[in-house]
């Protein structure tokens, strides 16, 4: 009820103060829609810490970067405040999780890896459903693992947070909008539970948990590089943004297609993990597999696109 209370208060103040998405040359919409909505997945987390079910280094990392993306969200600020606040973030995630102890070329990969998964994340928040449901797959396959865990309350929570906002942007046409607010702070959120997953059971594997958009942004970054493209520049060339906006395919069925292949992947991976047979050359099999697979269907997808014009 106090997540439900919260969006209910956001959307008369975005209602009030008029802080709405508008379409631009980026968009896969087409209307004016309230922007934030995520602002729960932040609020669940300081939720969550306020029950005691989480760590202060955790909640202030979520918090820092919830309120440098809300205050993005109403007045875009510089790449530096955006960039220092997830640095900290990131240094909290690994003070945390007592990493400083790792090799420092380990952390430089921890850190850059970490920097590119809450940026793809936010990249990839661009048609309805597609950020809940993804979310939703993630949290209930770390929740699984992590079921006698002291984090497992935690991931409940922002897991209703998940179900509130689902109510407002699952939606042929969505009430809000997360905001990056939503997808940055969901994102560190995320980032937290699967290394404190892997380092836990001592798993590289659970990479696997976000690779499907961790595949789509990777490749869409060689393709532009490719290309001589400026991979900064705002761009709809993501494999869901084509099937969306050129295939003209429902914001509802590619979000559900996403989530079906995550959730694919994730069900071998932990079948895999409990008969102990996820060792490396597997994780690195499946890896290859996939980039493949996603390679083959990004390119018959462009292929009908061109054969069409």
């Amino acid at each position: 009820m106090i997540l439900v209370a919260a969006e209910w208060g956001y959307f008369k103040l975005a209602y009030k103060y008029t802080i709405v998405d508008k379409p631009n040359a980026r968009s896969s919409h087409s209307q004016t829609t309230i922007r934030g909505g995520g602002i729960v997945f932040p609020l669940a987390v300081l939720l969550a810490f306020a029950l005691g079910e989480l760590s202060w280094p955790i909640a202030l990392a979520v918090g820092l970067v919830a309120l440098v993306s809300f205050i993005d969200d109403m007045r875009p600020l510089p790449t530096l405040p955006r960039f220092g606040a997830q640095l900290v973030a990131l240094a909290l995630l690994v003070y945390q999780l007592h990493l400083l102890q790792e090799p420092v070329w380990l952390l430089l990969i921890i850190g850059v890896g970490l920097i590119g998964w809450i940026n793809a994340f936010n990249f990839m928040d661009g048609i309805n459903g597609i950020t809940v449901l993804y979310a939703g797959i993630c949290l209930v396959s770390l929740g699984y693992v992590n079921y006698h865990t002291p984090v497992f309350q935690s991931i409940v929570i922002v897991g209703m947070a998940a179900v509130v906002f689902g109510f407002v942007n699952l939606r042929q046409k969505a009430l809000a909008f997360s905001g990056d607010v939503g997808s940055i702070s969901l994102a560190v959120f995320l980032a937290y539970l699967l290394l404190y997953t892997m380092y836990a059971n001592q798993q590289w594997g659970f990479l696997l948990f976000f690779a499907v958009y961790g595949i789509d942004s990777a490749c869409t970054i060689l393709i532009r590089l490719a290309k001589k493209e400026n991979i900064f520049q705002a761009h709809r060339t993501h494999l869901y943004q084509y099937l969306a906006n050129e295939k003209k395919w429902s914001h509802l069925k590619v979000s559900a297609l996403y989530a079906v292949a995550q959730a694919g992947i994730n069900g071998v991976v932990l079948a895999l993990y409990q008969q102990q047979l996820l060792t490396m050359p597997v994780i690195l099999s499946i890896g290859v597999l996939l980039f493949g697979v996603y390679f083959y269907i990004r390119m018959q997808v462009i292929t009908a696109l061109n054969s069409t014009k």
